[in-house]
């Protein structure tokens, strides 16, 4: 899990920068998780990780200020993708629910009731990517339907 959620994105970072320092421009963005700025019950790897991606993220902000490079982490709650599906059926079958019955226990925590969907995510990559988010860098960007708010 480290070696994907946190080495990974280290080393794409450092082998990038470099190029992008020199162009004079650059947009890094991150994919991090709510979870990297809460906690989790039985999830401390994943935790771990994700937090290691937002200070990875803020740091290496301040390392380019100045140089026309972004870094920037996008932390989405549960969005629905073929790796959270498996969760949704687990409780269908575990529970004896329809999918959105076991969506709606799967989602409890975030308010608005609904996944967060990948063109969602897509979109808020493609805004920090834009010359309009040049001064937004080193941040962590939740997109949960609300669950941090609470």
């Amino acid at each position: 899990m480290v070696a994907i959620n946190l080495t990974a994105p280290f080393h794409t970072t450092r082998l990038a920068i470099k190029e992008m320092k020199e162009r004079g421009w650059g947009r890094i963005v991150n994919i991090a998780s709510d979870l990297g700025l809460s906690g989790a019950i039985n999830k401390v790897p994943y935790v771990a990780t994700k937090h290691g991606v937002v200070g990875m993220t803020k740091a290496v902000a301040l390392e380019v200020a100045g140089s026309g490079v972004t870094c920037n982490a996008i932390c989405p709650g549960f969005v629905l993708t073929p790796l959270v599906r498996p969760q949704v059926e687990a409780i269908m079958k575990r529970d004896g629910v329809t999918f959105e019955e076991a969506k709606t226990k799967l989602l409890s925590g975030q308010p608005t009731g609904e996944f967060v969907m990948p063109s969602e995510v897509a979109a808020l990559v493609a805004m920090l990517c834009g010359d309009e988010a040049k001064q937004i860098t080193g941040s962590a960007l939740v997109i949960d339907g609300g669950g941090l708010a609470q």
